[in-house]
């Protein structure tokens, strides 16, 4: 058992402890000195540019003089000496694209379309009682559509069918069918109905 001194114990501080901190003398920063060596490095670089810039100059002049073509005179700069607004004289047309093309007449096959030989209808519920459909009906009247009922003898029994349609255009049907989604009616699907 260890013997802990509560008597010459202080008492606890309520709150938040404040952490204690050390002030310390400030000290001067050291004046930095330029680096004798970074010194000769860069007066070296500026020395060895400064020749580069002396041993090429002129350097271009001379290589045009070497190079330089001798270019003859025709006729065209001689006459222009003597008139100087005086025009060369006009090409000769190599192309002959405009003559032939005026009396030409292209011809396209444009393929017929297709009749079309079903329509879109699209089915949006089926149901055992016709309350149930009617219901249905009735939400999708509220959206602005107009839907009908049909009934149908299946193996179990009747079913209400709820179906929207015919439509002539899949991109009608699927127009009505994301109208119906907003509303919150997402067992829409589309079928194909023979004419």
């Amino acid at each position: 058992m260890t013997n802990r001194d509560y008597a010459n114990r202080k008492p606890a501080r309520k709150g938040k402890a404040k952490p204690k901190t050390i002030r310390r003398k400030s000290q001067a920063p050291a004046p930095r000195r330029f680096p004798l060596v970074l010194l000769l490095v860069t007066l070296g670089l500026i020395t060895g540019f400064g020749y580069f810039l002396w041993t090429i100059n002129n350097s271009a002049e001379e290589l045009d003089e070497k190079k330089a073509p001798v270019v003859e005179q025709t006729d065209i700069k001689l006459t222009q000496k003597k008139d100087p607004k005086a025009l060369p004289p006009k090409p000769e047309e190599k192309w002959t694209y405009q003559q032939e093309l005026v009396n030409k007449q292209v011809e396209v096959d444009i393929p017929e379309t297709a009749v079309q030989t079903h329509l879109y209808q699209m089915q949006c519920g089926s149901f055992r009682t016709q309350a149930q459909a009617e219901q249905m009906k009735a939400v999708i009247a509220f959206q602005g559509l107009e839907s009908d009922i049909s009934k149908v003898r299946g193996t179990t029994g009747d079913w209400y069918k709820v179906s929207l349609g015919p439509y002539e255009r899949k991109r009608q049907a699927e127009k009505h069918r994301h109208i119906l989604q907003k509303a919150g009616i997402n067992g829409c699907f589309l079928m194909y109905v023979k004419k």
